[in-house]
């Protein structure tokens, strides 16, 4: 539903109550700005998202009779959560008092109330259902799980994946691997040649945030990744075997173990998509897997300029070139070739940031933007890498119809596409679990 007039400001009491102010308009943040946002970019919070309260921190807000700004000091701020397949926009707007903690690594979107219903602004990007919480069910996920322990059980990989990311931190893809379809991760690094920020799998005891889950301990063999994606690709609707997952480090530091279960995969099966999350630091690997029958890459970045990317991910050995070479090559072999991107609004949107990705989008011939929220402190990240001014911005949502009005092929999602989407069927029907 369109909204006729800006929502509500929404705070929290410190005690998991939310409550609208009436009094104030919500407003977006926009880099370091807050500002106000167009009712047309408004939409109801979908179904799975959830809303958080920040604390040490007073929301801002445009007065209802004045129309200036304001802050709330009826109690802490409150973010949304946007479940996946959905952009945000515009990220909560607050002022954050001295002794505000850290907040953990999730997405902050701005939330608001109208008429008995909490909004975000938000696009959906992707009608792919693969991640959706309605087509969850939790007894056939527990039930599948141990079916497939039962099945394997002697093979560390199936154990860690349905033991950690099924049962104990819900991780979507493993949930539908247990549940025999679409895309099985497969994760295969310890290590990692990068040391980023927000990294959610391994952060510094001197940090003040905690990882989101526990990184992978072992490195598979190429024998235990066989055993168990084999029947997968054979059996599995849409079936994708997805290399490189958050619960480990870089997948090409095991390029060697991945080319070798590639190959054997596909000695059983052509059935599929083999699809690799990277960070691209390792073109040459990335030649090796292709020749090996790798069908499509994602990239993830914080930005196509170097001295952004760099100052966020603090790569070892390898350079902002080599993720841009990466992508060359999959194209060279016709593969699919996406960037994990992550959208911060009032960084993603400048003037500068799109200059520099309209100049990577021609540079590698790139495939698919895959527009996922930043899971971070937006006042961390800024300070850590060392942005005080983010420059003129265009807003999230005309950087999207900018890029896709100059580059109509170049395909907008969420999730890495089925091989039925590689070919040519882009719009498919997925609607059914």
């Amino acid at each position: 539903m369109r909204l006729s007039q800006s929502p509500y400001l929404l705070y929290s009491d410190g005690n998991g109550n939310i409550f609208e102010d009436v009094s104030l308009y919500a407003t977006g943040r926009s880099g370091w700005d807050a500002v106000p946002i167009p009712t047309e970019e408004w939409i109801e919070l979908p179904d799975g998202g959830s809303l958080y309260e920040l604390p040490g921190r007073h929301a801002i807000g445009i007065d209802v009779k004045t129309g200036e700004m304001r802050l709330c000091t009826k109690g802490w701020a409150v973010a949304a959560f946007i479940p996946p397949a959905h952009s945000g926009l515009y990220l909560a707007a607050y002022e954050s008092q001295k002794d505000a903690p850290t907040l953990p690594l999730f997405c902050y979107t701005a939330a608001a109330w109208y008429n008995d219903q909490f909004y975000v602004p938000a696009v959906r990007i992707e009608q792919d259902i693969r991640q959706e919480c309605a087509g969850y069910d939790q007894s056939k996920i527990s039930s599948g799980a141990n079916q497939l322990l039962k099945s394997y059980p002697h093979n560390r990989l199936v154990k860690h994946l349905m033991e950690n990311c099924c049962m104990t931190y819900n991780c979507p893809a493993a949930r539908n691997f247990s549940l025999g379809r679409w895309e099985c991760p497969v994760p295969v690094s310890p290590a990692c040649n990068a040391n980023c920020i927000g990294c959610i799998s391994f952060q510094p005891q001197e940090e003040s945030i905690p990882s989101t889950q526990d990184r992978l301990t072992f490195k598979p063999s190429a024998e235990e990744i066989v055993e168990f994606t084999v029947p997968h690709l054979q059996t599995a609707p849409y079936p994708i075997v997805s290399f490189g997952q958050g619960c480990e480090g870089e997948p090409l530091l095991m390029w060697e173990t991945i080319r070798e279960s590639i190959i054997e995969m596909r000695k059983h099966t052509k059935r599929g998509s083999i699809n690799i999350n990277t960070n691209g630091s390792k073109p040459d690997a990335v030649k090796a897997l292709c020749e090996a029958g790798l069908n499509s890459i994602r990239v993830s970045l914080n930005s196509a300029r170097k001295h952004i990317y760099e100052s966020y991910y603090r790569p070892n050995n390898y350079s902002f070139e080599d993720i841009v070479e990466s992508l060359k090559v999959v194209r060279s072999f016709n593969g699919w070739a996406s960037i994990n991107y992550f959208v911060f609004p009032g960084m993603s949107d400048s003037i500068d940031e799109y200059e520099a990705l309209r100049k990577l989008i021609r540079e590698t011939g790139l495939t698919m933007i895959q527009w996922r929220n930043f899971n971070i402190d937006p006042d961390w990240y800024l300070g850590r890498i060392g942005v005080t001014e983010t420059g003129d911005c265009m807003g999230v949502k005309q950087l999207m119809d900018e890029i896709h009005e100059e580059f109509p092929s170049l395909k907008f999602g969420y999730f890495n596409p089925p091989m039925e989407r590689i070919k040519g069927n882009f719009e498919m029907d997925f609607a059914h679990w």
